[in-house]
C-alpha cells in the first residue's frame, strides 16, 4: 500500500483500492514519463491488487481476491435488461433457488460495482484477462438510490467506467454479487426507496440501505489536525479548504498547483485519485454528497482527479461532489476545482 507521513506517524491508506492505472499522459493524451507529474500512476496509492486478482471458482462463479467478493461469471444473467425493481426481484429469486449454492445474492452497491473498474482499461473497463463472460458495454444497475433524485439509482458504465444515475423504471443490466468484503467501505446509504422515489421499509428489500454491506464508518469519521483533516476510515489527510486554486483550473494547472503547494509547505500533498475522491462520498446525501458535520470549507461542485481516462487519454476522471457522480473532463478545459490530499 502507498504510505504517507503525518508528523512522525506513518499513515497507510485503507478501504480504497488502487485504480489500476500504471501509465501517465499529458494534456494531449500522449504517453509521458511519470516522474514528477503528480499523476495517479506516479504514486499508485490505494490498496494494491493481487497479481492474480480473479479466481474462477467453477464455471459460474468468480472470486475477486482484491475484495473477496464473489461475482457471477455471466455479467448479464437476465435474458434482457430489467428495471431496478425487477433487478431486486431477480436477486431475490436467485436466493430462493439457492443459485449456484448461494443464498446471499444481491445487486452490488455503488462501491462494490465500481471496485471492478480497471481505470487503465476500456471497452470494457475491466482488467485484461478477466474471466467474465457475456460482457455488455453499457450501464449496470447498483442497489444504491441516488440521494439527489430518489426515483433514480446509481449505475456504472462498463465501456469506460463512469458512474451516474438512471431512472429506476428504465431498463439496464444486473450483475449479481455475494459475500462480504473487509476492504470496501459502506456507502453511507441508510434509507430505502421505491421506483417512485418514496421512502419504504428496508426490511428484506435487498437494497443498499437495507444490507449496508461494507466496512462501517468510524465515529467520528473526521479529526482536525494541524496540517489538515484526517479521515479515520481511510487514513487519508485532506486539506480543510477544498478549493486550492480559488477558481476552476485545467488539469495541468491543477497538478502544477498541488506540486507547488507541496513544495511550499514541505508536506506530501498531491491531487487525489478518482477512487480517493469517491471515498469521501456519502450516498445518503447530496449538495454536497459529504457526510453530515464534515469539517471542510469552500466545497465546490466538481473536482479533478489525478486519474487519466483510459477511454480517451486527453480526458481525466472527475468527481461531481454535488451529486456524488463519477464522470470525465477534457483536460485542457478550465472546468473543475482542486482539492489536495496526502
Amino acid at each position: 500500500m502507498h504510505t504517507a507521513r503525518e508528523g512522525d506517524t506513518v499513515m497507510r491508506t485503507r478501504h480504497i483500492l488502487s485504480t489500476g492505472q500504471q501509465r501517465c499522459y499529458n494534456d494531449d493524451g500522449e504517453l509521458i514519463d511519470c516522474r514528477g507529474t503528480g499523476q495517479d500512476a506516479e504514486f499508485c496509492p490505494g490498496v494494491g491488487w493481487p497479481e492474480n486478482r480473479f479466481e474462477l471458482i467453477d464455471d459460474e462463479l468468480v472470486r475477486d481476491h482484491a475484495t473477496q467478493l464473489v461475482w457471477m461469471r455471466n455479467i448479464c444473467p437476465t435474458d434482457f435488461p430489467v428495471s431496478w425493481q425487477e433487478g431486486l426481484a431477480f436477486v431475490e429469486q436467485l436466493n430462493r433457488e439457492e443459485k449456484f449454492g448461494r443464498k446471499d445474492w444481491r445487486m452490488p452497491n455503488r462501491r462494490e460495482l465500481r471496485s471492478l473498474i480497471d481505470h487503465s482499461a476500456k471497452k470494457p473497463a475491466l482488467t485484461a484477462g478477466h474471466p467474465f463472460q457475456n460482457v455488455f458495454l453499457g450501464w449496470i444497475w447498483t442497489s444504491t438510490t441516488a440521494a439527489i433524485a430518489p426515483k433514480y439509482a446509481w449505475y456504472v458504465h462498463l465501456e469506460g467506467g463512469r458512474m451516474f444515475y438512471g431512472n429506476k423504471n428504465d431498463y439496464y443490466w444486473v450483475w449479481p454479487v455475494c459475500g462480504a468484503s473487509a476492504v470496501l467501505a459502506a456507502t453511507g446509504e441508510t434509507q430505502c426507496f421505491d421506483n417512485l422515489g418514496r421512502t419504504v421499509a428496508c426490511s428484506e428489500s435487498r437494497q443498499d440501505g437495507s444490507l449496508a454491506t461494507g466496512v462501517p464508518w468510524p465515529r467520528p469519521r473526521f479529526i482536525s489536525l494541524q496540517t489538515g483533516v484526517l479521515d479515520r476510515l481511510t487514513d487519508l489527510t485532506w486539506h480543510t479548504q477544498a478549493n486550492l486554486c480559488g477558481e476552476t483550473a485545467s488539469w495541468s494547472e491543477a497538478l502544477a498547483a498541488v506540486c507547488a503547494y507541496a513544495k511550499e509547505t514541505g508536506l506530501p500533498w498531491r491531487l487525489p485519485t478518482i477512487n480517493e475522491l469517491e471515498s469521501l462520498v456519502d450516498a445518503s446525501t447530496h449538495t454536497p454528497a459529504l457526510p453530515a458535520a464534515h469539517p471542510f470549507a469552500a466545497i465546490q461542485e466538481a473536482y479533478w482527479s489525478s486519474t487519466t481516462s483510459a477511454f480517451a487519454t486527453d480526458w481525466s476522471y472527475v468527481l461531481y461532489l454535488g451529486k456524488g457522480a463519477v464522470g470525465v473532463g477534457y483536460k485542457k478545459n478550465r472546468d473543475f476545482a482542486v482539492w489536495t490530499v496526502m
